[in-house]
């Protein structure tokens, strides 16, 4: 899910972002993080790992200030559902 205006289209977006996630987060990532919200730089590979969608972004933001950001969700083939849970 692209989180700024970019030059890429968002198909392009989502496979780099794709590939940095099961590339650099994937390994990394524990059973606590299972739903947390993974904020990627699709440019530099760095992310940021958090419950809270808008506090990654934020945290990536400040570290990368021109990040290309993707959004996933950890342990979710979706970063967000649309509709109730059943």
């Amino acid at each position: 899910m692209p989180t700024t205006e970019s030059s890429r289209g968002p198909e392009e977006l989502a496979r780099l972002g794709g590939e940095v996630f099961d590339r650099n987060v994937r390994p990394s990532l524990r059973p606590e993080d299972d739903g947390k919200f993974v904020a990627v730089d699709v440019v530099s590979g760095e992310y940021e790992i958090d419950r809270d969608d808008y506090a990654a972004v934020t945290r990536m933001r400040a570290r990368v200030p021109a990040a290309d950001v993707w959004l996933a969700r950890a342990g979710s083939p979706a970063t967000c559902r649309i509709g109730a849970a059943r």
